[in-house]
């Protein structure tokens, strides 16, 4: 049966006394009051998600192991043939163990949840009058939304006014080619979503121009609720949980086998049949490391929160893995680079340069000794006009891009008010900026005539122009064009960022891409964007990691040339490369530029897709950054996509793995020093985990062959297993960084995570372990068979405890690291201490535990032996082992 669109929605925005935006702007949109009512009436505008597992859903699934729910029928039949007691304290540990694993998931799932929660995107919303960003899930219907390019639709919307709008709708209509919008058609009742061209839907994204629309439906009411009802999101594993589910099953396969052959040789030596078979058990249910992929995503999850305060939001897991392998940063200039506070600091007109004083998007400052003129009125009338930015009312700052911002600020200097000269002359039509074309156009009715004015890079604008405004006189620009470029050269040297402003009369007031010619040049501005005094530090400790820093931009190959060099990108004569330069090149000549050139400017958006793919063919892990429309095709093809969370658009965010909250180049590498810092401190854990469990099986198969029987008893096991596989574990996980990670190269992503190394560590650590429980195992058999299993228990639970703290490093002396710097670590370890003392000292614990009362001479000797695992693992370090 043939899907059928649902019928144009009846809009509950009827019922509402809203005033409807006109052409002249003077929608007040709903009051806070109203839209609080209103929000309380059809509640939060968000899609239902799938319902999540709750605690105790998580405790239950704990108990999914075959093995576990074997260990707990032994132990109930145990129980009825006699050894209730112990039986009894194995389901309680087993409990334990399962309320740990649970708290652990849930504590995963909320920061993962929470770090969702903060991805939500915003909204531009008329309000009281004033336009606001919002979270979108507080819209409500009979908001008023503003849509520019690069915006989400956050809701359904029935268009007031449009301007060259087109939406992309392939997530609800499975529509590849954006549709053009007209908020001025009519369209019957009933026509198909995808012929709504007076519409725009949730979901959805503007791909090109602007428009304010008033919502008629949020959340599960919008045309994308009804179609999916209930949004199921899917967490897939990333692919460090695949690796350590499947060397999870390999060791658990191995680990298994092993105690079968434990239970076999139990059988041979005559040990009764039940307790034989409860060892086999017990030992496997310790000593199969099924919950290694949960406490990953618990570590991934608690570094994605440190990464949070360190202005860095990782949208998945999976990215926070990746950082740590990155080889190259491709980096956009503005913001990033740079410190995104435009000053307009010279002007050219009439031929003539000025300084402009003053700083930033306070009003203070002049443009000195400039003369009134006609090109004077045309140049500011241009950058207030051809302008989107908005300049608060507490005039401290702008809403908008903040090139823009800093031409209103320019205006206003020389006396041009942003409001007057926008209420006196409207815009009647416009040609939004795009990358290709690098500029934007806008018409306005001026005297009786219709203007158009352009703004855009000099080249753009020079190429459109035959004729220059000079005081009052309209002249022709062939003679003037040398010595414009070399003006503007001259400031691009120096990492100014130029503008040119254009004008001509049209006969419409709807304005086409052909009129974008014979136009009159008017002036020239050079904004100063100041690199961040920060980034060339960055950018050296980048180069210590193996990290390749690459700049790439819109901006002139000078001004980034200029750049560069300041930030140490370039050296002497070093110069960035062109967008037109890559296109010329084939892709032998472009491999070989690239392998040695750090800067690109006026790159467009396939340049910046061909040198993130040129990149990964040449085998690097690439970081990439954007923050436009344009920027969605390398982000997404870059191995990590990062978006500027205060100039980027929703298209780049949503494109993106990673989100900049402070645009700030640094926290790129922040980020990148934090996945390292993850990613070491798993393999540390994982290491520690695999050697208890290894060194645990080799003890007991070992004593099996001997005949010495088996050195500890079902709940003795289970019981170390509780203390080292969740305590010491966990808080290596949380290891301070070291301080030389960022001195290290990047890792292989494909290298297994037991490489060579960690494979000597292991067998190094679990030989000690085992090594001195059997010893301490048989020098108590020796005192008093009786206390044989006391020693064990005493020297395994602090052998594993004290070698966590060789575990810290993997290279380092724990005389280099220091005993007590990590301090979760020294919790644990105390913790379970006094756990383990407080079965020591109490009679009913030591009945239950099977133990016996040791001397302090005895007990000092049981932790003599438990250093024998801490020298080995301190020893294991001494191997320089190559991958």
């Amino acid at each position: 049966m043939a899907f059928e669109y649902p019928p144009e929605p009846k809009n509950p925005v009827d019922q509402l006394e809203v005033n409807i935006l006109h052409e002249d702007d003077s929608n007040k949109g709903l009051t806070s009051e109203q839209a609080s009512k209103l929000l309380e009436e059809y509640g939060e505008n968000r899609l239902r998600e799938t319902k999540r597992i709750t605690f105790w859903g998580l405790f239950f699934s704990q108990f999914k192991s075959i093995l576990i729910v074997i260990l707990i029928v032994a132990s109930m039949i145990s129980a009825f043939v006699g050894e209730f007691t112990e039986s009894v304290a194995i389901m309680v540990i087993v409990l334990l163990n399962a309320l740990i694993g649970a708290k652990q998931e849930k504590s995963a799932g909320d920061a993962v949840q929470a770090l969702k929660n903060m991805t939500s995107p915003y909204a531009k919303v008329i309000r009281d009058g004033v336009i606001k960003e919002i979270p979108s899930e507080g819209l409500v219907p009979g908001d008023i939304v503003q849509l520019d390019t690069g915006s989400l639709v956050p809701a359904d919307l029935k268009l007031l006014n449009s301007v060259n709008l087109k939406i992309e709708e392939s997530s609800l209509t499975g529509e590849s080619v954006p549709v053009e919008k007209d908020s001025k058609a009519f369209v019957e009742d009933g026509s198909p979503l995808a012929e709504r061209i007076n519409m725009a839907y949730m979901g959805t994204t503007v791909i090109y121009g602007r428009s304010l629309g008033i919502i008629t439906n949020t959340g599960m009411s919008t045309e994308i609720g009804k179609i999916a009802d209930v949004l199921d999101e899917k967490d897939d594993e990333t692919p460090l949980q695949k690796k350590l589910n499947a060397l999870g099953n390999k060791l658990g396969i191995t680990c298994i086998v092993v105690c079968i052959l434990i239970f076999l040789l139990g059988l041979l030596r005559n040990m009764p049949v039940m307790e034989i078979f409860m060892i086999s058990v017990s030992l496997a249910v310790a000593a199969v490391p099924e919950g290694l992929p949960a406490i990953v995503t618990v570590i991934l999850a608690l570094g994605m929160k440190r990464m949070v305060k360190r202005n860095v939001l990782a949208k998945s897991l999976s990215s926070v893995e990746t950082l740590g392998s990155t080889t190259v940063i491709c980096s956009d200039k503005t913001g990033t680079l740079t410190q995104n506070k435009m000053t307009v600091t010279n002007i050219m007109v009439d031929m003539k340069e000025y300084e402009v004083t003053g700083t930033g998007y306070g009003l203070e400052g002049l443009i000195k000794d400039v003369t009134p003129s006609a090109g004077l009125d045309y140049m500011m009338k241009a950058a207030i006009l051809n302008n989107d930015a908005i300049l608060d009312s507490d005039q401290e700052g702008i809403i908008g891009d903040p090139t823009e911002g800093a031409l209103i600020v320019m205006a206003a200097k020389s006396d041009y008010n942003q409001a007057n000269i926008r209420n006196k002359y409207p815009r009647l039509s416009e040609i939004p900026f795009d990358s290709d074309r690098k500029m934007m156009s806008t018409s306005h009715s001026i005297e009786g005539q219709h203007v158009m004015f352009t703004k855009g890079s000099p080249d753009s604008i020079l190429e459109i122009c035959d004729r220059i405004q000079i005081l009052d006189d309209i002249v022709a620009i062939d003679n003037y064009r040398d010595q414009i470029n070399s003006i503007y050269l001259n400031w691009a040297s120096n990492a100014l960022r130029v503008l040119c402003y254009a004008y001509k009369e049209v006969t419409s007031k709807d304005i086409s891409l052909d009129e974008e010619k014979n136009m009159i040049f008017c002036g020239m501005s050079g904004m100063i964007d100041p690199s961040r005094p920060e980034v060339f530090h960055a950018i050296e400790k980048c180069h210590t990691a193996g990290i390749r820093t690459i700049m790439i931009t819109g901006d002139h190959a000078v001004t980034a040339s200029a750049i560069g060099r300041e930030i140490g990108l370039l050296n002497g004569t070093d110069a960035a490369i062109t967008g037109r330069e890559i296109d010329k090149m084939d892709d032998e000549t472009f491999m070989g530029k690239l392998a040695v050139t750090n800067a690109f400017s006026r790159v467009s958006p396939d340049n910046k897709v061909r040198i993130v793919s040129a990149l990964k063919q040449s085998g690097h892990i690439v970081a990439m950054t954007g923050d436009g429309v344009n920027d969605a095709p390398s982000l997404k093809k870059a191995d990590i996509g990062i978006a500027m969370g205060i100039t980027g658009t929703d298209v780049s965010k949503e494109a993106a793995d990673m989100i900049l909250t402070d645009d700030n180049f640094v926290s790129i590498v922040v980020a990148i020093q934090e996945g390292r810092v993850i990613f070491s401190n798993i393999r540390k854990f994982v290491s520690f985990l695999i050697s208890c469990n290894i060194g645990e099986i080799a003890l007991i198969f070992i004593a099996m062959l001997l005949g010495w029987g088996s050195p500890l008893r079902p709940i003795q096991l289970l019981w170390v297993n509780l203390i080292t596989d969740s305590f010491p574990a966990f808080a290596l996980g949380m290891e301070p960084e070291e301080d030389d990670v960022m001195k290290q190269k990047p890792r292989n992503p494909n290298a297994p995570i037991i490489d060579k190394k960690m494979t000597v560590s292991v067998i190094f650590q679990a030989t000690g372990l085992a090594l001195a429980t059997l010893l301490s195992f048989r020098f108590g058999f020796k005192i008093n068979p009786d206390y044989a299993n006391t020693f064990a228990f005493v020297t395994l639970i602090s052998g594993e405890l004290l070698r966590a703290f060789s575990g810290r490093s993997e290279t380092k002396s724990l005389f280099k690291t220091g005993f007590f710097s990590n301090k979760y670590l020294n919790l644990a370890v105390v913790g379970s201490y006094v756990l383990t003392f407080i079965i020591l000292i109490t009679p009913a614990l030591r009945n239950i535990f099977a133990i016996h009362a040791l001397s302090p001479n005895h007990l000092m000797i049981a932790f003599g032996f438990s250093l024998i695992p801490l020298l080995f693992g301190e020893l294991s370090k001494l191997f320089k082992v190559r991958n």
